[in-house]
């Protein structure tokens, strides 16, 4: 792809100048919103410059049409084993198991050559689970997060937004792309090129890579009353191993009324029914984007026993005939996704501490 020419933010000459090259690798199931999210921010940056500053071409591992996970497609050209890019931005595709996101090889051409590699969600994830050290200083998607701590006894992300490894920065992308790629335009532009992406985009903050993601622990309002906002972060912070809905109230200091009254007034629901509600929630995206068997998820959620009759009786199905009709297999491991497993590096011969505890518990329970 030829490049384009540019010159500066309000702080740079006008000499023409060989813009900064981004390559955007995608692979099948791609997120159509990161996508969009780093194109749109180049695109903007480029129309509020004096001249382009970002140039970007689209590659995939075999190239050709690439569909994304809502049917759009886009064009590629193959991966680029010796890539002149300054940047190459790999898309989330809802799927870390994805062959396509085994990228070792394509991000050392890049690291190789001093660019920048960016890893969005389950891209990050592929590259967390194949990295092989330590990972606390590496990121992800939070939902990503949790079904990795499942995987992968021990396997424990930070919570931010990005972290930087080195020349590869693993981000939690959806929304966050957005504060990404701002940073990103920031820094080879002015400060005001890059709020005035913001403004367009009607993105009132940018937030920091350091940021935390709002499901991790973050300021957030989630339900528009800090009272039950506080109570859901605390139902959050024990999932696998549920609290009493008096246990609830004492650690807010309230009582079990005054609770309830406030989930009625403002989630028009009670606080149990609402804790259950969640740990099933939760259960579900482990049984449909992971290989756990429905034991071990049930556990994961809180459900010592009676997992599968509190499930049918909430969404009319089991956990197995859900998870069959969405994948074609039952609740054990897919033959393709244990062969995955297998040679990932990881020993899951050591189950998660969390779920021994669980075992433990319930042969404690039968004695």
């Amino acid at each position: 792809m030829a490049r384009q020419t540019h010159g500066g933010g309000d702080d740079m000459d006008d000499s023409p100048q060989q813009s900064l090259q981004f390559d955007i690798l995608v692979a099948d199931g791609f997120v159509l919103s990161e996508f969009a999210a780093v194109i749109d921010c180049l695109r903007i940056a480029n129309r509020v410059s004096p001249q382009p500053v970002f140039a970007w071409r689209y590659l995939s591992a075999g190239g050709g049409s690439v569909t994304s996970s809502s049917m759009a497609t886009v064009e590629t050209e193959p991966h680029d084993m010796q890539p002149d890019a300054e940047y190459a931005i790999a898309i989330g595709n809802f799927d870390p198991d994805c062959p396509q996101l085994a990228l070792g090889r394509v991000i050392a051409a890049y690291t190789g050559r001093q660019a920048r590699v960016i890893l969005l969600a389950e891209a990050a994830s592929r590259y967390i689970r194949d990295y092989g050290g330590p990972t606390a200083d590496l990121t992800t998607h939070w939902e990503n997060a949790e079904f990795m701590i499942e995987r992968y006894a021990g396997m424990e992300t930070g919570q931010s937004l990005a972290a930087e490894k080195g020349s590869v920065l693993t981000c939690a992308g959806m929304g966050a792309t957005y504060d990404i790629i701002l940073n990103v335009i920031g820094k080879h532009t002015t400060m005001a090129i890059r709020q005035r992406v913001a403004d367009v985009l009607l993105h009132e903050t940018i937030r920091d890579f350091q940021s935390m993601q709002p499901i991790a622990g973050a300021q957030v309002r989630l339900s528009g009353d800090k009272g039950v906002d506080r109570c859901i972060a605390l139902m959050k912070a024990h999932i696998e191993e549920p609290i009493s809905v008096q246990e609830l109230a004492a650690k807010l200091g309230i009582t079990v009324r005054s609770m309830e009254r406030w989930f009625r007034s403002v989630l028009n629901t009670t606080p149990g029914r609402f804790y259950r509600e969640m740990r099933l929630n939760r259960a579900m995206n482990l049984l449909l984007n992971t290989s756990m068997s429905v034991q071990e998820i049930g556990l994961a959620c809180g459900f010592c026993g009676g997992f599968t009759h509190v499930f049918k009786s909430t969404y009319g199905v089991t956990p197995n005939e859900l998870r069959k009709s969405r994948h074609g297999r039952s609740g054990d491991a897919s033959p393709a996704v244990a062969s995955d497993a297998k040679n990932d590096g990881f020993d899951r011969s050591k189950p998660s501490q969390r779920w021994l505890k669980a075992q433990s518990e319930l042969r404690s329970g039968a004695n």
